[in-house]
């Protein structure tokens, strides 16, 4: 890789970052709220954003032309069925409606990990029954939103929704069972098959697709290689399908996993990624060469536009991000010029949020945020990818 090399990318491309309501906002009465975080926290209060969407405009609007978020679903819909709450839609309004101005599209994320605590405990995404109170709720958000905007993603990372809450047991409602799991997969694309016909009658001209995590896994010896060679077929390659109707996919990738014989990463085994001398951030391995393949396997069998919706590194250090932007818009660029045709990159996170299961210290922010006071700091890391988007390439 030469020193100083413009990588340009096509008119037209897309630049932004991503977060997602549970993960910025005060916990509301949704399944997330009092979960006890690896890293001591408990789920509640996350980065104070309701409180700060103000302030936060401003860091958005500088960080790329699409702004990829949602809203919690716990707020604006207190029953199955129920309207939505007026004073919590415009709230939501008035914020998209500053982005807006700001020059700043939407991509709108239905569901990202989060339910509502009544729909959790009427068997949330088990319970086929529930799936037409997911449709209503999806209806009422293309309703009261529609307009503000630009794309769309029915569900993030459904993959890892359904293996961390039903498999491994990581994420609520924690339980560990294959079966359902497949059950869960199989629910969720049903009820995307539904509301994407419901999307497209009402705003035909907008892209509707989901958010979909890739993971680059890799065996070694024979139990690891099997294990791998299932962990792919489950992840990448079986899971994908149960999604029909898609204007494009959005796909996702942080995290190279080899198996030796089981999966190794720096949140469950560090003391192994340090022996085999793996190169990692706080959480997983760091291999962005093991996206490639990935991209190539969804362009290759599905012939749908690609869109990064979600990609980044777990690190405090401004350089690692640097680099780690660098590292992948390579990889993109390189693609996109032997013929693949990928619409946009959206960095994951604008500021530091809540990590779900292992909490706030674990930091992906371009923006990053003071744990005690929720004070904003803008990095050097973006102000790089603010000039990535401004220039609409990269120095590498």
């Amino acid at each position: 890789m030469s020193e100083g090399k413009f990588l340009k990318f096509p008119e037209g491309f897309i630049w932004g970052t991503s977060t997602a309501a549970a993960q910025v906002e005060t916990a509301g009465d949704h399944n997330w709220n009092g979960v006890k975080t690896k890293d001591g926290y408990t789920f509640t209060r996350t980065t104070d954003h309701e409180k700060r969407r103000d302030e936060d405009v401003g860091y958005i609007k500088r960080l790329g032309s699409m702004y990829r978020c949602g809203t919690d679903w716990s707020r604006l819909q207190l029953k199955a069925f129920a309207p939505f709450e007026k004073d919590v839609v415009d709230e939501y309004r008035d914020f998209f409606m500053k982005l807006r101005a700001e020059g700043t599209q939407i991509m709108f994320v239905i569901h990202h990990f989060m339910n509502p605590n009544w729909f959790e405990n009427n068997g949330s995404w088990l319970n086929e029954d529930n799936i037409p109170a997911f449709v209503n709720y999806a209806e009422q958000c293309i309703q009261h939103f529609g307009d503000l905007v630009s794309n769309w993603n029915t569900f993030n990372e459904p993959n890892v929704y359904a293996f961390n809450g039903y498999m491994s047991g990581d994420f609520p409602p924690f339980k560990k069972n294959y079966f359902k799991a497949n059950k869960v997969i199989r629910h969720l694309g049903k009820a995307h098959d539904i509301v994407y016909p419901m999307i497209k009658k009402a705003y035909p001209e907008a892209p509707v697709g989901i958010s979909y995590n890739t993971v680059s896994f890799h065996g070694h010896g024979l139990i690891g290689k099997i294990f791998a060679r299932f962990a792919k077929w489950w992840f990448i390659e079986r899971t994908p399908d149960a999604f029909k109707k898609l204007d494009y996919w959005g796909l996702s990738y942080y995290a190279y996993v080899p198996c030796r014989p089981g999966p190794i990463t720096y949140i469950e085994t560090p003391k192994k990624v340090k022996k085999y001398g793996y190169e990692h951030d706080k959480m997983w391995c760091y291999n962005p060469e093991g996206f490639r393949p990935i991209l190539q396997h969804f362009h290759n069998k599905y012939g749908k536009p690609i869109m990064i919706t979600e990609n980044g590194i777990c690190s405090e250090d401004s350089a690692e991000r640097i680099k780690c932007i660098k590292d992948y818009l390579t990889i993109l660029h390189e693609e996109m010029e032997a013929g693949m045709d990928v619409r946009g990159y959206i960095h994951w996170s604008t500021w530091d949020n809540f990590e779900w299961n292992l909490g706030p210290t674990y930091r992906f922010g371009l923006v990053r945020v003071n744990l005690e006071t929720m004070d904003r700091t803008f990095t050097e890391a973006g102000e790089f990818y603010e000039k990535v988007s401004q220039e609409n390439g990269v120095n590498i």
